[in-house]
Protein backbone atom coordinates (compact mmCIF):
# COMPACT_ATOMS: atom_id res chain seq x y z
CA UNK A 1 0.00 0.00 0.00
CA UNK A 2 0.90 3.45 -0.41
CA UNK A 3 -0.08 5.21 2.56
CA UNK A 4 2.45 3.39 4.85
CA UNK A 5 5.52 3.72 2.12
CA UNK A 6 4.73 7.89 1.47
CA UNK A 7 4.90 8.67 5.19
CA UNK A 8 8.58 8.82 5.79
CA UNK A 9 9.28 10.59 2.30
CA UNK A 10 6.79 12.83 3.68
CA UNK A 11 8.50 13.48 6.93
CA UNK A 12 11.55 14.06 5.25
CA UNK A 13 9.97 16.72 2.96
CA UNK A 14 8.57 18.71 5.73
CA UNK A 15 11.63 18.44 7.79
CA UNK A 16 13.52 20.01 4.33
CA UNK A 17 10.91 22.24 3.57
CA UNK A 18 11.40 24.20 7.01
CA UNK A 19 14.77 23.75 7.26
CA UNK A 20 14.38 25.83 3.80
CA UNK A 21 12.27 28.00 4.75
CA UNK A 22 13.80 29.20 7.84
CA UNK A 23 17.19 29.61 5.74
CA UNK A 24 14.78 32.24 3.35
CA UNK A 25 13.27 34.13 6.10
CA UNK A 26 16.60 34.25 7.49
CA UNK A 27 18.59 35.82 4.48
CA UNK A 28 15.33 38.06 3.80
CA UNK A 29 15.39 39.55 7.01
CA UNK A 30 18.75 40.58 6.71
CA UNK A 31 18.21 42.15 3.47
CA UNK A 32 15.30 43.69 4.28
CA UNK A 33 17.11 45.01 7.75
CA UNK A 34 19.98 46.46 5.11
CA UNK A 35 17.54 47.55 2.52
CA UNK A 36 15.95 50.17 5.09
CA UNK A 37 18.84 50.73 6.76
CA UNK A 38 20.86 51.89 3.97
CA UNK A 39 18.73 51.96 0.89
CA UNK A 40 20.30 49.09 -0.61
CA UNK A 41 20.93 45.50 -0.51
CA UNK A 42 24.94 46.03 -0.73
CA UNK A 43 27.57 47.92 -3.35
CA UNK A 44 26.53 45.93 -6.66
CA UNK A 45 24.15 43.76 -5.24
CA UNK A 46 20.62 45.20 -6.10
CA UNK A 47 18.98 45.63 -9.15
CA UNK A 48 15.52 46.29 -10.06
CA UNK A 49 13.70 42.97 -9.43
CA UNK A 50 15.90 43.32 -5.74
CA UNK A 51 12.99 44.52 -3.60
CA UNK A 52 9.95 42.52 -5.19
CA UNK A 53 12.44 39.02 -4.93
CA UNK A 54 13.03 40.04 -1.23
CA UNK A 55 9.20 41.20 -0.45
CA UNK A 56 7.38 37.73 -1.67
CA UNK A 57 10.61 35.76 -0.59
CA UNK A 58 9.85 37.08 2.54
CA UNK A 59 6.13 36.32 2.48
CA UNK A 60 6.45 32.69 1.43
CA UNK A 61 8.99 32.03 3.49
CA UNK A 62 6.34 33.06 6.34
CA UNK A 63 3.34 31.21 4.57
CA UNK A 64 5.59 28.19 3.88
CA UNK A 65 7.28 27.81 7.49
CA UNK A 66 3.79 28.02 9.08
CA UNK A 67 2.48 25.55 6.76
CA UNK A 68 4.76 23.08 7.68
CA UNK A 69 3.02 23.40 11.41
CA UNK A 70 -0.18 22.21 9.40
CA UNK A 71 1.98 19.40 7.81
CA UNK A 72 3.51 18.21 10.56
CA UNK A 73 0.19 17.53 13.05
CA UNK A 74 -0.71 15.69 9.55
CA UNK A 75 2.01 13.82 8.98
CA UNK A 76 1.75 13.13 12.93
CA UNK A 77 -1.63 11.72 12.65
CA UNK A 78 -1.48 10.54 8.88
CA UNK A 79 -5.27 10.76 8.29
CA UNK A 80 -7.83 12.07 6.59
CA UNK A 81 -8.84 14.52 9.03
CA UNK A 82 -5.79 16.27 9.14
CA UNK A 83 -4.87 15.71 5.29
CA UNK A 84 -7.56 18.91 3.97
CA UNK A 85 -5.45 21.61 6.03
CA UNK A 86 -2.43 19.96 5.42
CA UNK A 87 -2.75 20.06 1.36
CA UNK A 88 -4.79 23.75 1.22
CA UNK A 89 -1.67 25.05 3.53
CA UNK A 90 0.96 23.41 1.50
CA UNK A 91 -0.73 24.86 -1.56
CA UNK A 92 -0.64 28.61 -0.28
CA UNK A 93 2.71 28.30 0.22
CA UNK A 94 3.72 26.58 -2.88
CA UNK A 95 1.60 29.36 -4.88
CA UNK A 96 3.69 31.59 -3.07
CA UNK A 97 6.68 29.89 -3.31
CA UNK A 98 6.65 30.17 -7.08
CA UNK A 99 5.15 33.85 -7.14
CA UNK A 100 8.66 34.05 -5.78
CA UNK A 101 10.35 32.07 -8.06
CA UNK A 102 9.66 34.09 -10.85
CA UNK A 103 10.82 37.03 -9.15
CA UNK A 104 14.22 34.52 -8.76
CA UNK A 105 14.61 34.16 -11.99
CA UNK A 106 14.08 37.88 -13.19
CA UNK A 107 16.62 38.39 -10.37
CA UNK A 108 18.80 36.23 -11.96
CA UNK A 109 18.20 37.23 -15.31
CA UNK A 110 18.86 40.87 -14.31
CA UNK A 111 22.39 39.45 -12.18
CA UNK A 112 23.75 40.49 -9.40
CA UNK A 113 26.87 40.56 -7.14
CA UNK A 114 25.19 39.48 -3.78
CA UNK A 115 26.35 36.16 -2.80
CA UNK A 116 23.59 35.94 0.02
CA UNK A 117 20.95 37.14 -2.62
CA UNK A 118 22.07 34.21 -5.45
CA UNK A 119 21.51 32.02 -2.11
CA UNK A 120 17.78 33.50 -1.97
CA UNK A 121 17.35 32.59 -5.62
CA UNK A 122 18.84 28.61 -5.25
CA UNK A 123 16.98 28.58 -2.16
CA UNK A 124 13.21 29.25 -3.91
CA UNK A 125 13.93 26.95 -6.70
CA UNK A 126 14.41 24.33 -4.84
CA UNK A 127 11.85 24.80 -2.44
CA UNK A 128 9.14 25.40 -5.12
CA UNK A 129 10.44 21.86 -6.10
CA UNK A 130 10.24 20.39 -3.16
CA UNK A 131 7.28 21.93 -2.12
CA UNK A 132 5.73 20.33 -4.94
CA UNK A 133 6.69 16.78 -4.21
CA UNK A 134 6.01 16.95 -0.52
CA UNK A 135 2.01 17.76 -1.92
CA UNK A 136 2.27 14.61 -3.95
CA UNK A 137 3.34 12.28 -1.50
CA UNK A 138 0.23 13.71 0.80
CA UNK A 139 -1.89 13.68 -1.80
CA UNK A 140 -0.71 10.43 -2.97
CA UNK A 141 -1.08 8.71 0.25
CA UNK A 142 -4.99 9.92 0.06
CA UNK A 143 -7.50 7.02 1.04
CA UNK A 144 -9.75 6.39 -1.92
Amino acid sequence: MARGRLRPAATFLLFLNFCMYAVVLGICGWAMNRTVNYGSVGIGGQNKATPFLIMFSLIAGAVGAASCLFGLNHVRTWGNDSLPAAAAAASIAWSLTILALGFACKHIRLHTDSDRLKTLEGLIIVLSVTMLLYMGAIHGAMKK
